[in-house]
């Protein structure tokens, strides 16, 4: 078939857009802002993009245009295509019907660390033969891209729980009937579109329902909220990560050691490539995750071992006269908490300057803005950007005193933590956008302070 994805320039989006090219539909797509690096993915598998909404694009007659979530009413082409008539799908009812049909669908859901325990997963798998298909709402190195069809039935998913579309306001993940689930955390996020952490528990359970007496749930026992989500019901086989009575992991006796214990007896440890107990806990998941699809834990461990990361957590941009500056997606207080803290046993004593965009919905809101000083009290010396907030950023970061600095003009931002910086220090980007590419900026103003020296 031929379909026409509206916003394909979102990583979900774009992964659907790669997976119906590999099964053999002909895509084409349109967003507001076609720009490398999704566009040139995209651009390289044959998709034609068109820059924005224009309803001229009904003329390419698709045999259903596929909308994303990020689409609203009110969109010109939307619009016209309700007008008249016109067949149209949500992306993960798309995703639901056309690739996951059938398959042993293995689903990562929480409000913190699916991107990087959908990578683990899909890594373990992959390293053990199996050949996912897969889709991460970011690009694993060991694979290279975002989304693959695969050669066998299994299939990892990154399960979010954000709205489907403007017409189906339940939760994406209820779409994808997973035989495996991990539920890694739950705490309130997407102020925007939840009125409470209940709203958000509800919508766990209505994903626990949907999966099937021989599934599992593989569920983080430290988090009260998701106690409260599997205490409404659970028909499945359940397993329970961070718990000693199950599934624990503890630091070794070296930096990077980690010990795995099932149900009280070691069965592993390795050195790891992660940081934090965050990431710890990420790959505890991902180990009992695995062992549902019959991979040993020792073989899983082994996998591991080989794990290169995930672009934009905690990702090296770059070093210049020696300060380095790092890339993390970390947007929520309690995700900032734990970047801070896993490059805090990085590098030791060395100086951390965190850099922050509040830039998602529920942070321009100003729903967190009082646990983001205790999130940030690690880092040595704090630069927040505060252009087009709904709240007072300065008043919010108050209680660090002088280490936090908010600024509303780029460059003025990138010359202060330039001005700052001395060599040793580790300059960390912490945003769920681009930031203006304020990464290569502090690069580029490193290398002309270096020159100019």
């Amino acid at each position: 078939m031929h379909i026409h994805i509206l916003g394909i320039c979102g990583t979900f989006m774009g992964g659907i857009a790669l997976l119906a090219r590999a099964a053999g539909h002909t895509v084409t797509g349109c967003d507001a802002n076609v720009y490398p690096p999704m566009s040139t993915q995209l651009e390289e598998q044959g998709i034609r993009l068109t820059e924005g909404y224009g309803v001229e694009q009904l003329a390419l007659k698709p045999d259903v245009f596929v909308v994303g979530n990020a689409i609203s009413r009110g969109n010109p082409l939307l619009e016209a295509i309700l007008d008249q008539g016109l067949p149209y799908v949500s992306g993960p009812q798309w995703l639901a019907e056309n690739v996951l049909q059938g398959r042993w669908v293995l689903a990562v859901a929480g409000t913190h660390g699916k991107t990087t325990t959908t990578s683990l997963l899909a890594w373990i798998l992959e390293d053990a033969g199996l050949k996912p298909g897969f889709l991460v709402g970011g690009v694993p190195k060991n694979f290279g891209l975002s989304a693959r069809l695969g050669e066998t039935p299994f299939f990892v998913i990154e399960a979010d729980e954000y709205d489907t579309a403007f017409c189906d306001k339940r939760s994406k993940f209820v779409h994808y009937r997973p035989r495996t689930v991990i539920l890694n955390n739950l705490e309130f996020d997407h102020a925007d579109i939840f009125a409470d952490l209940g709203a958000i528990e509800t919508q766990f359970h209505h994903l626990v329902r949907t999966v099937p007496r021989l599934g599992r749930i593989v569920a983080n026992g430290a988090e009260p909220a998701l106690e409260r989500v599997l205490a409404r019901g659970c028909w499945s086989e359940l397993e329970w990560f961070n718990d000693a009575a199950d599934w624990s992991v503890a630091e070794g006796s070296t930096e990077n050691e980690v010990v795995v214990r099932h149900q009280g007896k070691e069965i592993g440890r390795r050195c790891l490539p992660l940081s934090g107990r965050h990431n710890r806990a990420n790959a505890l998941a991902a180990i009992a995750a695995a062992r549902h699809v019959g991979i040993t834990p020792d073989v899983a461990l082994d996998a591991l071992t080989r794990f290169e990361g995930v672009k934009r957590r905690l990702e090296l941009r770059g070093t210049c006269n020696g300060i380095a500056v790092y890339d993390d997606f970390a947007h929520h207080p309690t995700a900032i908490t734990l970047t801070i803290e896993g490059m805090r046993r990085q590098v030791g004593d060395a100086r951390i300057l965190a850099v922050l965009e509040p830039r998602s919905n529920t942070m321009k809101l100003g729903v967190m803005k009082d646990q983001l000083p205790a999130s940030l009290t690690q880092a040595d010396e704090v630069f927040c950007y505060g252009a087009q907030l709904g709240w007072d950023a300065a008043g919010a970061l108050a209680p660090l005193g002088e280490k936090a600095r908010v600024m509303d003009d780029l460059g003025e931002m990138v010359a202060a933590i330039v001005a700052e910086a001395r060599p040793g220090d580790h300059i960390l980007v912490m945003s769920n956008g681009g930031f203006g590419g304020i990464h290569q900026k502090l690069l580029d103003a490193l290398a002309g302070q270096a020159l100019a020296g």
